[in-house]
């Protein structure tokens, strides 16, 4: 019996083929030193017809158990999906990220965790891991277990504070013993002395907040990081709810004010309301810069909130007038939960914290699972920290965000693949050769054959990536990009990242940035979709992508960061040899791929304790 009184797990993994990337350095350590640069004309390829994309369907999987309706995963596929430099647990259910902060030289992060079980259920903890990096991480032990009255049923999400004096002050929710009934907490750290903050304190005075008159004792959650105002001397923080307006729910956003994080005053008024959004949680709020290139003009703050309903991360653009206790999006048709996403994929639940080691501000969320219940308990462990990403206004539109990985992830790049200026002919599809497929950071850009463009006359209107078809369904303009984790036969399994371009009514070009997890596994208990959203493209602006491969996860970068998404995928075919392919399935234009830089990628051999609550982690000085 491990920690908690909990029985083993019911998984026992074989070892990966002594082939498969291990995360060992076997190459340089920078990738400029060692970068093999290939053109057209040296590099070998294989370029075969449209057929790889092109009205093929993907043959039934030949594994009897599976056809039959039975359990389709081998030990050696599940050991695969665990990801080499994202961050994730050891065992069980991982969730939300919690409490990110900078802190006497390590940055923080707490996390939504089941100590018993591969699920989100009652008693949820807060575990906690530690990085001086970003990338590496040290699990600590569990930081907040459920043993009071008000948190009995769930140490619930939160956030970290780090006053002016040095002080940390966490504020989290609490379902409590009456039915789950959610109230927020404060808990200080033991030991403030101890950089890696191994030990908190719960308040005897929580819970410190309760749900006002009119909002629901279960839609009360999820407190952010405090910001201080000198209009009043007060530090400020919201909550995320809903309510009942006409019959149907609001989200909306709720601004409490305190002077010692023990006694709160609810601020009259609903910072924010849109309707029909459902229950708001995991809300963010942060100034970004200003409306124009002025600096005497408006500053914009985002205003984010993680949508119950639909499972989704929306954000919106606005101005924040303190004194009226409102903020007003730029654009309306932009509101939030209505227009503007982090991540047009799988991520949820994330928190933003501002790093003052790097004055920047970093963004993570987690990535569910999206295979079955049933796999998750086999495997022992459900869910994937996304990679830090930093947080900035676009200068270029000022309508949106850039999102885009830490700096810190390219200290894992190892040999790096280069190539310029090759050109995808219409139906074409061309290898790209590595050592390996599995742990891939790529960067690409492209253009269109401009004649080709000029001459499209042709109205292509209301493209959309979820009910396209994914990259088999052609247009003059698009799909072309790039296959990842593909099989070697053509004509197996693959996920696809991809532009497509069409002509509006009004005559300009639309740009759809959407990634294709329709042919990505041949298992039949693996939610699969068409993913993204169409991405702002400026005059004279290639077409570049970024797409990070992780084992099970794919995240896309489109336009530095305009657009981003996220998939989990879970092939049992490519895995033992995944590929990588440029393509280029439109019918009216050739590509030109004016750079190709293929880095593959170590391990961040993150250090996970194989026990709940037993490891101890020396401080380092």
């Amino acid at each position: 019996m491990g920690s908690h009184g909990k029985p083993p797990l019911p998984y026992a993994y074989k070892p990966l083929p002594s082939d498969a990337a291990d995360g060992k350095r076997t190459g340089c350590m920078r990738w400029s030193a060692c970068a093999t640069v290939l053109t057209a004309s040296a590099m070998a390829v294989v370029v075969v017809g449209a057929t790889l994309l092109a009205g093929l369907r993907m043959e039934q999987a030949v594994d009897e158990e599976a056809a039959a309706g039975g359990f389709p995963w081998s030990n050696e596929m599940l050991q695969w999906q665990r990801s080499g430099y994202h961050f994730q647990t050891a065992k069980n259910y991982m969730s939300d990220p919690n409490g990110l902060m900078y802190y006497r030289g390590w940055y923080h992060m707490f996390y939504q965790y089941n100590p018993v079980g591969t699920d989100w259920d009652d008693g949820m903890e807060w575990g906690h891991a530690v990085s001086r990096n970003l990338v590496q991480w040290r699990t600590l032990p569990i930081a907040m277990v459920a043993d009071q009255w008000y948190d009995i049923l769930g140490v619930l999400s939160g956030s970290m504070t780090v006053l002016p004096n040095g002080t940390v002050i966490m504020i989290y929710t609490g379902a409590t013993n009456a039915s789950a009934v959610e109230v927020q907490c404060i808990a200080t750290p033991a030991d403030p002395n101890d950089p890696l903050l191994r030990r908190w304190t719960k308040h005897p005075a929580n819970p410190v907040i309760w749900s006002p008159p009119g909002v629901g004792t279960k839609d009360f959650r999820d407190p952010m990081t405090a910001w201080y105002d000198e209009s009043d001397d007060t530090w400020r923080t919201l909550l995320g709810s809903k309510d009942d307006h006409d019959g149907h729910h609001d989200g909306i956003a709720m601004m409490y004010k305190t002077k010692d994080f023990l006694n709160y005053e609810l601020i009259p008024g609903i910072l924010h309301r849109v309707v029909r959004t459902g229950e708001w949680e995991c809300i963010d709020f942060y100034p970004v810069g200003r409306r124009s290139s002025d600096n005497s003009s408006e500053m914009l703050h985002v205003l984010k909130a993680s949508m119950d309903d639909e499972r989704h991360d929306y954000y919106s653009l606005g101005t924040y007038d303190s004194a009226a206790n409102t903020w007003t999006p730029i654009d309306p048709e932009l509101d939030l939960g209505i227009g503007l996403r982090y991540d047009w994929g799988k991520f949820y639940a994330s928190t933003s914290f501002y790093d003052p080691a790097k004055k920047r501000r970093v963004l993570m969320g987690y990535v569910g699972e999206v295979d079955s219940k049933r796999a998750d308990v086999v495997k022992g462990w459900a869910s994937i920290q996304s990679v830090p990403r930093t947080v900035a206004l676009d200068e270029k539109t000022r309508t949106n965000l850039l999102l885009w990985p830490v700096e810190e992830i390219e200290t894992l790049r190892l040999n790096a693949t280069e190539l310029t200026d090759v050109t995808i002919n219409t139906g074409s599809v061309i290898h790209i050769p590595l050592r390996q497929g599995t742990q891939l950071d790529i960067e690409a850009s492209f253009h269109l054959d401009a004649s080709a463009v000029a001459a499209l006359n042709e109205a292509d209107v209301g493209y959309n990536c979820s009910s396209s078809g994914g990259a088999v369904n052609r247009g003059a303009l698009g799909p072309f990009g790039l296959l990842v984790l593909a099989a070697g036969d053509r004509r197996g399994e693959q996920t696809a990242v991809y532009f497509y371009v069409s002509r509006g009514l009004d005559g300009g070009l639309h740009t759809s940035f959407c990634q294709d997890e329709l042919r990505s596994s041949r298992a039949k208990d693996v939610t699969k979709r068409v993913i993204g959203s169409t991405v702002p493209v400026l005059d004279g602006e290639a077409l570049s992508m970024r797409v990070l491969v992780d084992h099970s996860i794919v995240q896309g970068f489109a336009m530095g960061g305009r657009t981003t998404m996220t998939s989990r995928v879970y092939p049992m075919e490519s895995y033992q040899e995944a590929r990588v392919y440029l393509f280029n399935n439109a019918t009216g234009a050739s590509v030109t791929a004016e750079r190709l830089v293929v880095h593959e990628m170590d391990s961040a051999h993150n250090q996970l304790s194989n026990e709940d609550d037993g490891m101890y982690l020396q401080s380092s000085s």
